[in-house]
């Protein structure tokens, strides 16, 4: 057998040794393979012959992975899982392809995706499939393509392009500000401050911007910026809150800013793909589109979708993109 044979084995062998691997027993993996026991043992016994070493220590009806036969595994894992996806995309979308998205959740439904139309006009062979990331991870164990991240361009083994700075505003409702008269950064310490768990330090960098020792106002944490901004609406309190993701309640006067002082820091949206994916035809697509749209700075929203929303539907009920729920 020649050395690129022995080291490409069959995909059955690959399968079967696979799935016994993960359950510890031929019958089972048989039955999940729709097999016989007999079809895995032959085609475990074939790899192990290929290979030249055991995987498995037969003992009785039981079999035990050895040493090799774990590591095997792992990486035989991996690969499969890869070309399952793989085969998923071309099925699913034969003529584009599909590209996998990590995103903020308030960033993706309050300005991400009132924009995907006008990438869905310019590129409709494309599905593009959402999941919510709230921190950075090891894109060699997530099925993703690429991911919008906030914070410095610092996440290992990935390229970083940057989007978009965040400038941040105090905000209240209209009649809040009313009862609650602010003429000077320091009046609003003495209101009830609505916070924002991803951005902890955002009251004190914009006292700090002010002038202003660190201030930590009393009032209520949320853990996503769409329920921030919910409260604010309520007459809660007031929000430190990113401009981009509340255009549509200033826009309205459903919030008005307390003090009109914006403040912008180091920290930017990025759009994130690992190293060697840049070439992947969808993601190359959706990133010319997207820098091109972060650098137009123009919004075109219409009024943003309800607070609370996180599924977007297409034409007759049908599912144009799907969002799995996260927090931030």
């Amino acid at each position: 057998m020649s050395l690129q044979r022995r080291l490409l084995p069959s995909m059955s062998a690959l399968t079967a040794f696979e799935a016994a691997a993960r359950t510890g027993s031929f019958t089972v993996a048989a039955r999940e393979l729709s097999l016989t026991q007999g079809a895995i043992s032959r085609q475990v016994k074939a790899l192990e012959e290929q290979l030249g070493c055991p995987l498995f220590v037969r003992q009785g009806l039981r079999v035990t992975l050895t040493p090799a036969g774990t590591a095997y595994a792992e990486e035989v894992r991996g690969a499969l899982h890869r070309i399952r996806s793989a085969s998923l995309r071309v099925i699913g979308a034969p003529r584009g392809g599909v590209l996998k998205l990590a995103i903020l959740p308030t960033f993706g439904t309050r300005w991400l995706v009132p924009r995907l139309p006008a990438f869905q006009r310019a590129n409709p062979e494309i599905i593009i499939h959402f999941s919510t990331k709230l921190a950075p991870f090891d894109f060699s164990t997530e099925d993703l393509d690429a991911a919008i991240h906030f914070g410095e361009p610092d996440w290992a083994g990935a390229v970083c392009d940057r989007l978009m700075d965040e400038e941040v505003l105090p905000v209240c409702a209209p009649a809040f500000l009313a009862a609650h008269p602010v003429a000077s950064p320091a009046d609003l310490a003495a209101l009830p401050l609505l916070h924002t768990t991803t951005r902890p330090d955002a009251w004190a960098e914009w006292f700090s911007a002010q002038g202003i020792d660190a201030i930590e106002g009393a009032g209520m944490h949320f853990e996503q910026f769409a329920t921030t901004a919910q409260a604010a609406v309520a007459g809660l309190g007031v929000a430190m809150l990113p401009t981009l993701l509340v255009e549509a309640e200033l826009r309205l006067g459903a919030l008005v800013p307390a003090l009109d002082r914006p403040y912008r820091g180091s920290r930017a949206y990025h759009l994130v793909h690992p190293e060697g994916r840049g070439g992947y035809p969808p993601f190359a697509a959706f990133r010319r589109w997207l820098l091109a749209e972060a650098r137009a700075g123009v919004s075109r929203l219409a009024p943003s979708p309800p607070l609370f929303r996180v599924a977007v539907e297409g034409a007759e009920g049908r599912s144009s993109f799907s969002l799995e729920e996260g927090e931030g």
